[in-house]
């Protein structure tokens, strides 16, 4: 497992990944099986199946939050589970980088440093933006009213509450377009390591009043760009949503600092 040094060694390579990115975006798009959840497709969840759901719930939701440390014994208990399944869970996680192991210490859940954090939305953004802009090129026509069809669906979801929160995987917006772009740097970053840690992030921190509604807003207009095949436009608008999360995020931790502050 990488530790505070190796986020920031992977976020310094960004850049120079990003320009090969450009430097192949006329290159020949190949279609691929769409993968599905870690569940591993169709086949019956198992019991490390479940347990991994559920504890990964409990790590987005902040029901553990960063940096709690994951005990193994009152957790067999709450799932009702014995350890082994428990543990093949807390592998899993560890491998999503969600939880982190320290000999002689035990597993916690990943707690990263303000700067690294807003760090790596601007891996994001950058990321993101790029998504969009092959999205708009290269998604089909019926993955883009499909598309359409999803935002259609979490505009219900919305309807009488302020709280947007996205399913995994095909049921998210923004890995939508990811898959969509048809390039395996970027999925790899963005679908792999990074998207479950993005999105315990985004839950946690989903901003102020009214921000749910906004942000579907936004999402409309990504789509509208793709569904006009305006690739530049889709960049900019995907990268402006992006920058305004993290300025919401920015704004919660600067808050709880103050609080933590205050405290002492």
């Amino acid at each position: 497992m990488p530790g505070q040094d190796g986020w920031n060694e992977r976020l310094s390579t960004i850049d120079s990944s990003l320009s090969a990115i450009r430097s192949a975006d006329d290159a020949i798009a190949t279609d691929r099986p769409e993968s599905g959840p870690d569940s591993g497709g169709d086949r019956s969840a198992t019991l490390g199946d479940r347990v991994y759901e559920q504890l990964l719930n409990a790590i987005i939701t902040g029901d553990l939050p960063p940096g709690a440390k994951i005990g193994e014994v009152e957790l067999s208990r709450r799932f009702g589970v014995s350890r082994g399944p428990l543990r093949e869970a807390i592998r899993r996680l560890e491998e999503r980088r969600l939880v982190v192991y320290t000999p002689h210490v035990g597993a916690r859940v990943v707690e990263l440093s303000s700067e690294v954090l807003l760090e790596t939305f601007l891996v994001r953004e950058a990321m993101e933006g790029m998504a969009a802009r092959l999205a708009a090129q290269r998604m089909s026509d019926q993955e883009v009213g499909e598309l359409a069809d999803l935002l259609a669906d979490h505009e219900q979801v919305l309807q009488g509450t302020d709280v947007y929160y996205q399913r995994d995987h095909d049921f998210d917006f923004h890995y939508r377009i990811v898959k969509g772009a048809r390039n395996d740097l970027i999925e790899g970053i963005l679908c792999g390591d990074l998207y479950q840690l993005l999105k315990l992030y985004r839950y946690q921190h989903r901003g102020s009043p009214g921000r749910a509604n906004r942000a579907l807003l936004e999402h409309k207009r990504v789509l509208g760009a793709i569904q006009d095949r305006d690739a530049d436009l889709a960049e900019i608008l995907m990268r402006r949503h992006i920058t305004t999360a993290r300025a919401i995020l920015q704004g919660n931790l600067t808050s709880l600092s103050a609080l933590a502050d205050a405290d002492d």
